[in-house]
């Protein structure tokens, strides 16, 4: 028997997108970041070093995961990149989360 599989293929799509961003949310560091991007309602091309406080190659990996789910994009634009929030996506992830955490108990719990 192979330890540590998850069986997501057990799962519905849902559950398992809901998995995915609340492990990537997971992390304080993300948090900021979307905080950032979502105050400023822009593009960013500057360091976010500065602004997070983070050394850039743990910003560039937060990034990664970060656009990987889809929350934010990026383009390069000459030797910078630039990170905002994928308004669609973002929008999505909201609906999501908020029917699932919307969702009530009967009331007959012990």
């Amino acid at each position: 028997m192979i330890m540590g599989l998850t069986k997501t293929e057990i799962f519905t799509e849902q559950q398992n997108r809901i998995a995915t961003i609340a492990k990537v949310l997971g992390h304080p560091a993300r948090i900021a970041i979307l905080e950032f991007l979502i105050k400023l309602e822009s593009c960013v091309c500057g360091d976010l070093v500065k602004d997070i406080g983070l050394a850039q190659p743990t910003i560039s990996q937060h990034l990664k995961e970060l656009k990987k789910i889809g929350l934010i994009k990026g383009t390069i634009e000459g030797t910078s990149v630039c990170y905002c929030i994928h308004e669609e996506n973002w929008a999505e992830v909201n609906n999501l989360l908020g029917t699932f955490l919307n969702k009530k108990s009967n009331g007959s719990c012990c």
